[in-house]
């Protein structure tokens, strides 16, 4: 990178800092400003014209903005910005103001120490509005700014403090199954009649399908190019730089429901091991006879069956296909979760932290709408999750090699069954 590109790389995190922390007032938040400022000035002055004067009590809490009496009551709130936020939220229909109020019944019920952020009197129902306003519309702060009536500066802050709140709530939305609920979550892996043979032995049960898709961000102040800001240069590349994405791993049930979520960087290439070793330490998390299902490219353990990528003769073929079934259970997850989140299609965000807390509140929520029948059915792509079929398994497990074979020969003996 030569100098001039340096020269653009620090006058675009200047303004971007700019942009963030010093955008002018909107009219009616300077309004609002203002009216504060004013107030606050004929309060000092009547106050230290008391100072020496003995007032009944309830003047003096008059003065000092008592709970609903001065300026500073409730009713002093609704102005500006909370006057539009209310009109928004009172032109929703039915569905999202259930949502609304479910995510602003679970953040008042969290034991997050975190404030949330901004200057704009809003009410926290009108504060989840705005954030899965930007959440779902692909939208700038501009867009948000003019429609909620706030400074772009502003409605940065109130998102990313939403963001910060819903990511403490992780541990309790996003959970392992465990002991009954574990029991309920499974599904066969093939069960025609729930087949059985004659020495007692059955197909296993599936808890999660694993696997991973990409969310592309805007690379991070000094890692752009020229290059990579044209067009055509960047189709012939056969590869973008690692930085432009963030892998998200994933498990879901069979309903779609996250069980586990997983956000690193593009240039983290690890697939599956932290996973891996937490089911090799902690057996119990898996119900007996049951496994994750995952694609080629994740680590086939005991536990984690993927398909067969060589030597593909009539069971392994069958037990691939069968794989493939349980894989576009994965496939709509990613899909629905794109198609109700539309900012994951492509995060305007160049701060690795940031754009991962970003995601991983869109993870947790999916889990909130889920769970009140609102799903978004999402066009599955082919690119929406990642395979590395053809690909060596990392690492050998002669377990899980073993385990594999025994359970494509049961496969494949319930297929014959069937058959006649």
């Amino acid at each position: 990178m030569d100098v001039g590109e340096f020269v653009v790389s620090a006058g675009r995190a200047v303004l971007e800092a700019v942009e963030r922390e010093w955008q002018p007032l909107s009219a009616g938040e300077l309004e609002q400003r203002l009216d504060q400022a004013v107030e606050e000035i004929l309060e000092a002055e009547l106050l230290a014209g008391l100072k020496h004067r003995p007032q009944p009590a309830v003047f003096l809490q008059l003065l000092q903005g008592g709970p609903g009496l001065g300026p500073r009551g409730p009713n002093a709130a609704a102005c500006g910005p909370a006057e539009e936020a209310a009109e928004a939220l009172e032109q929703l229909d039915s569905v999202d103001r259930t949502a609304v109020k479910r995510i602003t019944d679970l953040l008042q019920n969290s034991k997050s120490q975190a404030r949330m952020a901004g200057r704009a009197r809003l009410s926290l129902p009108h504060t989840v509005l705005l954030s899965l306003t930007l959440l779902s519309e692909r939208i700038s702060y501009r867009s948000v700014s003019r429609r909620f009536h706030l400074e772009k500066g502003n409605v940065h802050r109130i998102f990313f403090s939403f963001c910060e709140r819903i990511n403490s709530l992780e541990e309790k939305l996003i959970r392992w199954p465990v002991e009954d609920e574990a029991a309920d979550a499974l599904f066969p892996l093939y069960s025609p009649e729930k087949w059985q043979d004659d020495d007692g032995q059955s197909l296993p049960q599936v808890l999660g399908v694993l696997g991973q898709t990409r969310i592309p961000i805007r690379l991070p102040i000094g890692k752009h190019d020229v290059e990579s800001q044209v067009p055509e240069v960047r189709r012939m590349k056969k590869e973008a730089h690692p930085d432009s994405w963030l892998n998200l791993e994933l498990l879901c049930n069979q309903r779609g429901q996250l069980l586990h979520c997983r956000i690193s960087k593009g240039s983290d290439t690890d697939r599956g091991s932290a996973l891996r070793d937490k089911l090799k330490q902690q057996p119990k998390l898996m119900p007996p006879g049951s496994f994750l299902v995952a694609r080629a490219g994740y680590p086939l353990t005991a536990q984690i069956l993927t398909p067969y990528t060589e030597s593909l003769g009539q069971r392994e073929e069958l037990f691939n296909a069968t794989l493939e079934e349980h894989f576009q259970i994965l496939d709509q997850v990613v899909a629905n979760l794109k198609a109700r989140f539309q900012r994951l299609r492509y995060l305007d965000i160049g701060n690795y932290s940031r754009a991962r807390a970003v995601v991983l509140t869109a993870c947790v929520l999916h889990n909130v709408f889920l769970d009140l029948g609102q799903v978004i059915q999402g066009e599955v792509k082919q690119e929406e999750t990642i395979s590395r079929e053809g690909e060596e398994e990392e690492e050998v497990d002669e377990d899980g090699k073993q385990t594999r074979n025994a359970i494509s020969d049961l496969l494949l003996k319930s297929f014959e069954t069937a058959r006649i």
